[in-house]
């Protein structure tokens, strides 16, 4: 009986390591959410999470990339961190908004605050405008511990390839939503038109409908006011004869 059981407990140590072992590459710096609009501007978040038992991590350093340069980049403040944005010289200009752009932000560092073991940290950023000719853009990452250990998340994912042992963070670039150029906006301030006017028109109706039968009573009562008026003196005529007889 005891025979039988070692083949049952070695598959589970086995499936125990390997569940362990894929344990870490979930818990990889990434990019939240994972995808923005084309040509637009996004809020995303660099995830941090700390992977190690015995130290804290104490460092982010996140590289933009250089191929598709961010012209508008802002960090928002991460209580006790401290936030470095460093901007470097663009070997070829770029445009935006009509104007030349010469340099640009190539590196955002957040420093002096802690992620202790079993916590993650997001530290988010305003970044802009986003290419239109690219499908997707890589943030290499490089997390440093409080015990001098330095993770390099900077490894590009391949398409149809396993993922690397250490991702670089990855945000998809997609077609803007139908609508979000303002187009929906359009047809709802129409329709909103289109119902007041309709509105408009049923009171207009309402009025008149209103005017009309009060036309209507005011005849009514004085063709009565007439009749009553036109039989009194009917009434006094009779009498008077009555009492002259």
């Amino acid at each position: 009986m005891r025979l039988r059981r070692l083949p049952v407990l070695g598959c589970l140590a086995a499936g125990g390591l390997v569940l362990l072992a894929a344990g870490p590459a979930f818990a990889h710096v990434s990019v939240q959410p994972g995808q923005a609009e084309k040509g637009g501007y996004s809020t995303i978040d660099f995830k941090v999470p700390n992977e190690r038992d015995d130290s804290s991590t104490v460092k982010l350093e996140v590289t933009l990339p250089s191929d598709h340069p961010l012209t508008s980049v802002m960090p928002q403040p991460v209580p006790g961190w401290d936030v470095k944005v460093t901007k470097s010289r663009l070997a070829k200009p770029v445009e935006v908004h009509g104007e030349k752009v010469s340099e640009a932000v190539t590196k955002v560092t957040w420093s002096g605050g802690k992620i202790e073991p079993g916590m993650f940290q997001q530290f988010p950023l305003s970044v802009g405008q986003l290419p239109e000719d690219a499908d997707q853009l890589v943030f290499k990452a490089l997390q440093t511990y409080d015990n001098k250990e330095v993770v390099r998340w900077i490894e590009e994912p391949k398409e149809g390839a396993a993922e690397p042992e250490n991702p670089a963070p990855v945000l998809k670039l997609v077609a803007p939503a139908e609508g979000s150029d303002g187009q929906d906006a359009g047809a709802a301030s129409d329709k909103d038109d289109d119902s007041g006017t309709a509105g408009a028109e049923e009171s207009a109706s309402g009025d008149s409908d209103g005017k009309d039968s009060s036309d209507t009573t005011a005849r009514v009562l004085g063709i009565a006011g007439i009749v009553v008026g036109a039989a009194g003196v009917v009434f006094g005529v009779v009498a008077g004869r009555r009492r002259s007889a």
